[in-house]
């Protein structure tokens, strides 16, 4: 691929038109519309174009493994992971990006595409732009991961950084379509995209044809929608299921409204289910398929992901967990005794956050608490605290000790604790004898 990378955007975003080769164009309010994503016509995925989808990228794209969980018992019911975060860039995406480059006329692939995305979308467009060689240009916010900034360049692509949020970042890569005579790809709305989604219905109805129910994370709408299209036409008594994080419900807002409309969308541990807007073609396509959306906590997605690394040994980012955390949060007690396929789409999981990710879901699971004990003061106090912790099989991770702001004696101190307990009863027990043992207790539970 022949592509060249630009620099990135400092955060003015100061822009002014260069010559006619390169990816900078001014920064304008123009609205440049999706010819492809037109909310007054929209596009109705179907059964016919999953399928041609299916077999244009067949040996292009991993057919992932659909195995059975060890959690089936723990949850009472026969449960599936559909490992889709073990395509090569790590995550669905590249199911629809390779369909859609695959789609294009000799002309435009010459010309090359560029779509807007902070992370999966733009490194399955730039990986297998670069496999079809055809110039890819990325055009990435300012708070995109360097880790995947950097990826996609090594992948050959053009990367250009800029928007302080994605809206800033859609509106110019589309301005770079309309005057550079790129095809913008929408990654959750472009119909080619939502057609090429669909290939992993395809491949779940085939691993596991008794399949009950399947569930599938939810962000701008294109997956949910293409895996629904194959599922329900090979199976009609399928239920599909969509989850959305408690801090993005863009889809369900949708649904109620009949129509895509903004929906506020927070800092979330899935942020690849963070969209404001979902897709026009997705949810005409999705809306008359879908039997269910629920809303999970983002302590359900940490525990989630905690419970796939111990049990499943998966890394799996948060988007890629949140049909998992609608199962342990109880969101689905209509599944009970059915066979059930979760989607597992992603696993780019930021490495410096996945630290932080394992500890909250260790705290959601009750197995690292922190709790607080006035004990006296006096040689003793403390080393018989310590003593009875250890006594009941917990570990101590950090102790402090606080004098000056207690408002009991002057010959106390409070001890404040950090620990790891085996489980929420275990840590229940610590609490019992504590409030034994000690008149002044501060305990807290993530639950």
């Amino acid at each position: 691929m022949n592509g060249h990378v630009e620099n990135s955007f400092d955060e003015t975003n100061d822009t002014s038109d260069i010559d006619e080769h390169s990816n900078y164009v001014e920064y304008t309010d123009e609205v440049v519309l999706d010819p492809f994503c037109n909310p007054e016509q929209p596009v109705l995925v179907n059964f016919n174009d999953v399928s041609a989808a299916s077999f244009k990228i067949k040996g292009g794209i991993e057919k992932t493994p659909c195995n059975f969980s060890q959690m089936s018992k723990q949850y009472g019911m026969n449960i599936y992971f559909k490992k889709d975060f073990l395509q090569y860039t790590g995550s669905f995406k590249e199911r629809g990006a390779r369909y859609t480059l695959l789609q294009l006329n000799e002309e435009q692939a010459k010309k090359g595409v560029v779509a807007a995305s902070a992370g999966n979308h733009a490194l399955a467009l730039t990986y297998h732009g670069h496999l079809l060689n055809i110039p890819v240009t990325v055009v990435m916010p300012i708070v995109a991961p360097m880790m995947k900034v950097e990826a996609c360049r090594q992948y050959g692509a053009n990367v250009v950084v800029f928007g302080r949020d994605f809206g800033e970042t859609k509106q110019y890569a589309m301005l770079l379509s309309k005057k550079k005579g790129l095809h913008y790809i929408n990654g959750y709305d472009h119909p080619h995209i939502v057609a090429g989604q669909g290939t992993m219905g395809l491949e779940i109805i085939d691993q596991v044809p008794q399949v009950d129910a399947c569930i599938v994370p939810v962000g701008g709408g294109g997956l949910i929608a293409g895996v629904a299209v194959a599922l329900k036409t090979l199976k009609p008594s399928i239920k599909i299921i969509g989850v959305e994080s408690e801090r993005s419900t863009g889809f369900q807002a949708a649904m109620a409204a009949g129509k895509p409309v903004y929906s506020h969308v927070g800092q979330t541990l899935a942020d690849g289910l963070a969209v404001p807007v979902v897709g026009v073609n997705s949810l005409a396509t999705a809306k008359k398929l879908i039997d269910k959306v629920v809303t999970v906590k983002e302590s359900s997605i940490a525990l989630a992901i905690l419970r796939l690394i111990e049990q499943e040994k998966a890394v799996v980012e948060g988007a890629g967990a949140a049909g998992l955390a609608a199962i342990i949060q109880g969101c689905l007690p209509e599944l009970k005794g059915k066979n059930v396929v979760v989607c597992l789409c992603g696993g780019n999981i930021d490495t410096t956050a996945l630290g932080r990710v394992i500890e909250r879901g260790l705290a959601a699971e009750g197995r690292l608490i922190r709790f607080g004990v006035t004990v006296s003061d006096r040689p003793g106090g403390i080393a018989e605290l310590t003593k009875k912790i250890a006594d009941m099989g917990v570990s101590i991770k950090d102790i402090l000790h606080e004098r000056a702001w207690l408002q009991t004696d002057v010959f106390s101190v409070m001890v404040r604790c950090v620990v790891e307990t085996r489980d929420l009863d275990h840590a229940k027990e610590l609490e019992r004898v504590m409030r034994s043992n000690y008149d002044h207790v501060e305990f807290w539970l993530d639950q």
